[in-house]
């Protein structure tokens, strides 16, 4: 029933009653272009609450589950009027026959629109054939039509039809409606998978039962599988249905690449085959099976299959102990020795990179290292040279004469790619360093405000032995190190897994460990770059920008540096996520792109800058803000550095690569956000000639100070900084651009007897001051534990939040990152940006008192939770806890055994996780 009631969203399932009181429809929905309402009648609502009534009569008692009969044919009608039907070819005397024993007003007859296929209908019915009969009865309204097929169930109906004025009779069983209607579904790694239903069926022209991805979830869209795809094949096996496929999972270990075939109901007539990666890791809990409990009313999950698969024995097995093997500094280790490991990691998508230069603020020139980091650099490359584990410039020769001559004495060696003569000399000698990244953030887990799933981006071979191969890349292709990477090297046609061993905090780049032995016969071709952190490049110099396509091509261009040290400005995110801060950058003056990423090479080939990624966002007017990416040079110095800790042994904490324990590298901070002002500015602030002058002296090109735009919340110099603050010298010695407070940070973890501090000399509101300012040590593994709590994802306050320089005053809090939608959260609204300060009146500093405070908290309960916004505003807010649907759990990483651990910390019955 139509109606102009002018019903609202949100009403429908609200009683539409009559002038005495009386219940006469259901509001079922309404159109948001007119004030047109629909009515649904009573009588099957009527009948379902009789048949419940019954039941409740017979037993005395509510009984668990009331059986309502509901029938299918499989088949869709459509009422349409005698004036089409009669051009359909209905007869004359059977219209007439129709309008005489119908009620008074019928103006048509039912068509049957749609039938799907291998229904009972199938083959026997076709669309536009009208229906007279059914068990002699005629039918021309879809109540009586319901009637007849619920009451016959299981049985066989007659059907008399006409078609084209032919008029034919067909035997149907009326098919159960509940049978074809799915009552449980497959959950793996965030994919929701069941039988495909009659109603989707219906729409797709699918038979009932296919298997159906409902949701893509996250190895299947890692796979680029679409929603409403059907599975048809899965490891080579045929899928006919959702036991066949928990078959072929439970028989598949974790890091297997099988493939896959599927279907799309747009494009039903191909099957479209990709690899599908089984999840190595455990961030997700292992395949559970939900089934709808009909007495309760909830869908209660079970592990999916037997604990003694190889999915399941693969996932708790994990990695090889950590005290298996240990080793010193690596030049000191044989690789004879080492054992390496690989595992199997899956390909991503990637996203599209714009460029900017709003967010640039140019300001100075770079300066020189100090001669003691060559001296110690040529040490490190004689020790590696020695070692025999980078690939250095003995083939250059060769190159010179035309073409690069791999080893050919490996087996297979043959199919590395013979590089073009006509390419630069640069883009001959680099290409066997350059890799192409395919990361993939998965969507359970993306911490720290990482804006995207999809990266794509180029990096470079920094270290390659027996045992551990290197990458650098910028940190807007590897944002997070809970990431899967897969890495595509230019020489080789192989594809590997890989992973992310260290995140600069500050500057934009990031390591990532590969293991060699996976490269097989590529291992000899595959080479590392020659670093070239001295001489600093200059305005003016020469290199060439060499990187990948998306074929895995190498291309160059010669450039000129325009700017060697442009001071890098980004703002801050709506959603605080990493970004780069007290970092000069490299201009030139011609690139390939904002999308295109790689190195500035000298014509050697050596390697002077990684040509990185950056990511910003923009607003333009009242418009929301938007993502862009630019590309700029980073100074491969800071990139060295990190490289020799790492090959030198520098004392720090031991993690697992490859299997073997290795200690990685701590970073030394000054956590304060700087901006570079010129002097001519300074003086107007009231700078004295003297700081004028012995500042220009010291920098005769950049004439610039440092101010403070901010410290970061928790720093040790949060309470002796202030914004405005001019940094004039550490240690009495002039400060004028971001490396030299590096130098002074790198100073106290070469002294013994250090303390930590460093003494600076500032200038605050027309006054100099001296001060003595801590500094802190950072690791480089990103944020290592999450907590999922109903629904929200939740973890220490990140750097990037800490940056906006404040923290809430009732003991920090732990920070909310995402939220899931459907959750008690969503429902509730505890969004994300904002720190939940106390659980029930307890305060939560961090992740542990926070979990102490949900261990107690019982499923059903309404917990209140005060939180503070980022703008500091406070609020307090109730929500159920739901603890069947949305346990408790946490991801943590553990260094010592390269693992992500995930541990259900409260859940209302074991789900396996």
């Amino acid at each position: 029933m139509q109606a102009a009631s002018g019903t609202k969203g949100g009403s429908s399932g609200s009683p539409v009653v009559d002038c005495q009181g009386r219940a006469v429809a259901l509001n079922a929905g309404s159109k948001s272009s007119s004030a047109s309402a629909f009515f649904l009648p009573l009588e099957r609502v009527v009948r379902a609450l009789n048949l419940i009534r019954d039941c409740w009569d017979a037993f005395g008692i509510k009984s668990e589950s009331v059986y309502i009969p509901r029938g299918t044919l499989q088949m869709t009608f459509q009422h349409k009027g005698f004036e089409e039907t009669r051009r359909l070819g209905l007869r004359n005397e059977t219209e007439q026959m129709v309008r005489l024993v119908s009620p008074a007003g019928e103006t048509g007859m039912l068509v049957v629109d749609s039938v799907v296929p291998e229904g009972p209908a199938h083959k026997h019915l076709e669309p536009g054939d009208v229906l007279v009969h059914i068990n002699g009865e005629v039918v021309t309204q879809f109540l009586a039509m319901e009637t007849l097929l619920d009451d016959s169930v299981g049985k066989e109906v007659n059907l008399q039809i006409e078609r084209g004025g032919v008029p034919l009779t067909v035997k149907l069983e009326v098919e159960d409606l509940h049978s074809i209607t799915p009552n449980h579904f497959l959950e793996v790694s965030g994919a929701v998978i069941h039988p495909l239903s009659y109603q989707q069926a219906r729409n797709f022209r699918f038979k009932c039962g296919l298997v159906y991805v409902a949701e893509a979830g996250y190895m299947l869209s890692r796979a680029s599988v679409p929603r409403h795809s059907i599975i048809k094949k899965f490891a080579g096996e045929d899928i006919e249905n959702l036991d066949d496929l928990i078959a072929v999972i439970s028989k598949l270990s974790r890091g297997a690449r099988v493939p896959l075939e599927y279907v799309k109901y747009t494009d039903r007539y191909r099957n479209k085959s990709v690899l599908v990666t089984i999840d190595q890791h455990g961030w997700y809990a292992p395949p559970q099976l939900y089934t709808r409990n009909d007495a309760t009313g909830l869908w209660n999950a079970k592990l999916a299959i037997p604990l003694e698969s190889p999915f399941v024995v693969s996932h708790r097995a994990g990695h090889m102990d950590a005290n298996l093997n240990s080793v010193s500094p690596l030049t000191e280790s044989s690789p004879m020795d080492l054992k390496c490991q690989h595992e199997s990691e899956n390909t991503a998508d990637g996203c599209v990179k714009m460029q900017t230069d709003e967010e640039i603020a140019v300001d100075g020139s770079h300066s020189g290292e100090d001669s003691i980091i060559e001296k110690k650099r040529r040490r490190v490359d004689e020790e590696i040279a020695a070692e025999g584990t980078i690939s250095s410039f003995g083939d250059l020769d060769d190159i010179k004469d035309g073409a690069l001559r791999h080893p050919s004495s490996v087996e297979g060696s043959d199919l590395a790619r013979t590089i073009s003569s006509n390419a630069s000399l640069a883009e001959q000698v680099i290409e066997p360093a350059l890799v192409m990244f395919e990361v993939h953030v998965p969507p359970i887990c993306m911490l720290d405000g990482v804006h995207s799933q999809h990266f794509f981006g180029t990096g470079v071979i920094i270290y390659h032995s027996d045992c551990l191969g290197l990458v650098a890349v910028d940190r807007n292709t590897v944002a997070v190190s809970i990431s899967d990477i897969m890495l595509s090297f230019a020489a080789y046609p192989i594809e590997i897994p890989a992973e992310v061993v260290f995140l600069h905090p500050v500057h934009n780049f990031a390591l990532v460990a590969y293991d060699p032995s996976a490269l097989g016969a590529g291992a000899s071709v595959i080479r590392a770059a020659k670093l070239l952190p001295e001489p600093a490049l200059r305005r003016g110099d020469s290199v060439y920008l060499v990187g990948l396509s998306r074929s895995l091509q190498a291309t160059s261009r010669k450039s000129t540096i325009t700017n060697p040290c442009t001071a890098v400005n980004i703002g801050s995110a709506d959603c605080p996520r990493y970004r780069a801060i007290n970092m000069e950058v490299i201009e030139l003056d011609t690139d390939f792109g904002s999308s295109f990423s790689g190195i500035l090479t000298d014509e050697q080939g050596r390697v002077q800058a990684l040509w990185a990624s950056f990511s910003t966002q923009l607003k333009y007017g009242c418009s929301s803000s938007e993502d862009h990416q630019f590309v700029r040079g980073i100074p491969i110095y800071a990139i060295s550095q990190v490289l020799e800790k790492i090959i030198s042994g520098t004392p720090g904490p031991f993690r697992l690569i490859n299997g073997i324990r290795r200690p990685m590298p701590l970073v030394r901070l000054l956590e304060v956000e700087l901006y570079p002002t010129l002097l001519s500015k300074a003086r107007s602030y009231g700078l004295s000639d003297n700081w004028v002058q012995a500042l220009a002296k010291k920098d005769p090109v950049r004439r610039q100070v440092l101010r403070v735009k901010g410290c970061l919340a928790g720093s040790k110099a949060e309470k002796l900084l202030e914004q405005g603050d001019m940094i004039l010298a550490i240690n009495k010695e002039p400060i004028t651009c971001f490396l030299d407070i590096e130098n002074a940070c790198q100073k106290l973890d070469q002294s013994i007897d250090s303390d930590g501090v460093l003494n600076m000399t500032i200038f605050r509101q027309g006054k100099e001051i001296d001060l003595i300012v801590g500094t802190d040590v950072r690791d480089g593994n990103g944020s290592t534990r999450m907590v999922n709590w109903c629904g929200s994802i939740i973890q220490d306050p990140h750097s990037a939040v800490r940056a906006l320089g404040f923290l809430p005053k009732e003991g920090h809090g732990v920070y909310v990152a995402r939220w899931c939608h459907g959750s008690p959260v969503h429902r509730y609204g505890l969004y994300a940006l904002q720190w939940i300060v106390e659980v029930n009146g307890q305060p939560t500093p961090d992740l542990e008192s926070f979990i102490e405070v949900v261990k107690g908290l019982e499923d059903r309960e309404f917990v209140r939770v005060k939180t503070v916004h980022l703008n500091g505003k406070p609020r307090v807010l109730t929500l159920k806890q739901d603890l069947h649907y949305w346990p408790t759990w946490e991801l943590t990483f553990e260094p010592e055994t390269d693992t992500w651990k995930r541990r259900t910390i409260k859940a209302l019955q074991p789900t396996g996780a």
